[in-house]
């Protein structure tokens, strides 16, 4: 008998149960965003002395970009917090949303 020899197939592996994951929780992205803008408030100062910048310009600098990620910051908690809320009471607080009464038609 010349050829190849016939084999049986392996026995299949029986199927175990998919592990459990934890659940996922939701990406912080403002933090990411006030971490990204945290960096570059050291870096560029950084930057702008190694290209020979005069060290008070780059302290301004730094400052300006503190005082603009401090203000993102406060932005985007703000609104994540509304979004969180359902943004019904932060609706009414402003002054918009929807009103209507009896006497009052809505297109």
């Amino acid at each position: 008998m010349s050829g190849p020899r016939r084999t049986t197939p392996a026995p299949r592996p029986a199927s175990r149960p998919a592990p459990r994951r934890a659940p996922r929780r939701a990406p912080d992205t403002a933090g990411d965003v006030v971490r990204w803008a945290a960096f570059s408030c050291a870096l560029v100062p950084v930057v702008l002395l190694w290209y020979g910048t005069p060290p008070a310009g780059a302290a301004g600098t730094a400052l300006g970009l503190a005082a603009v990620t401090a203000a993102c910051h406060f932005l985007l908690r703000r609104s994540e917090l509304g979004a969180r809320l359902g943004d019904e009471r932060g609706t009414a607080a402003r002054g918009g949303g929807r009103h209507t009464r009896s006497s009052t038609p809505v297109d």
